[in-house]
């Protein structure tokens, strides 16, 4: 969640800003229920409280997701794999192909009860207004492909995880590497693949492997320290510049 803080939107668990917190004026059973789909077949409108908070077009991408199409546009960026639901990694301008959203996403949605697709615009008007969404063919409730506590994650994770550890460089940006599967995924590249972490703190195991490069700090600031040496600086910030649609 490091990577999309930066652009405002809040994490889900940190003490008194995170999500989580913030959904205790909905008076849930528990917090995570906003995402328990047996409570969101029952209840969807604190998803749909949640949803108006982080539906995309309120917040801009960051450097860091410039840098992440800045890799790509330098042909350097075999996958992305995020556990954000935002989709900034897309409006950075980093193709859909080249994006594993192993929690889903806002991208798209569709009728939990017929399964048939919801239009976008029509979703976002919705969501905007506050209303809850069903399905125009079966009335069903209407749901983000945002995957939900006990759901399993988007076939596209399972199909690219073997790419990992194939890989010649890993980057890992802005996580607590707490949550599985997701976490494992940086101990999967072989003992000769250097890992390099963009982090406010270290986490999991990154710093033991003699290739391991450990870079903490926010994590904008990283990037455009690393660009500025690599001497990107200037197209990462044209490239944020186009996306972000305001001043440095």
């Amino acid at each position: 969640s490091g990577v999309s803080t930066a652009a405002g939107i809040p994490d889900f668990r940190s003490p008194k800003t995170g999500l989580y917190h913030n959904l205790a004026r909905l008076n849930l059973p528990y917090p995570e229920a906003v995402f328990d789909m047996t409570f969101f077949r029952k209840n969807p409108e604190p998803f749909y409280s949640l949803a108006q908070e982080l539906y995309p077009g309120k917040y801009k991408p960051t450097l860091t997701h410039a840098f992440i199409n800045l890799l790509y546009k330098k042909n350097k960026l075999q996958m992305c794999f995020t556990q954000n639901i935002d989709t900034l990694e897309r409006m950075a301008g980093v193709p859909e192909h080249k994006i594993i959203e192993a929690h889903g996403s806002f991208a798209t949605q569709k009728c939990i009860e017929c399964g048939k697709p919801f239009d976008g615009k029509l979703m976002k008007e919705y969501v905007h207004r506050g209303h809850v969404p069903r399905c125009l063919d079966c009335g069903g409730l209407v749901k983000p492909d945002i995957v939900f506590f006990g759901e399993s994650l988007p076939p596209a994770f399972s199909k690219s995880v073997p790419m990992i550890p194939l890989a010649d460089l890993l980057i890992i940006i802005g996580t607590s590497l707490t949550v599985h599967p997701f976490a494992s995924l940086a101990n999967m590249p072989g003992e000769l693949c250097p890992r390099v972490l963009i982090n406010m703190e270290q986490v999991g195991n990154i710093g033991r492997r003699k290739d391991d490069v450990v870079l903490l700090g926010e994590c904008d600031k990283v990037v455009r320290d690393l660009c500025r040496e690599l001497g990107w600086e200037d197209e990462l910030i044209e490239l944020w510049k186009a996306v972000q649609g305001e001043e440095e």
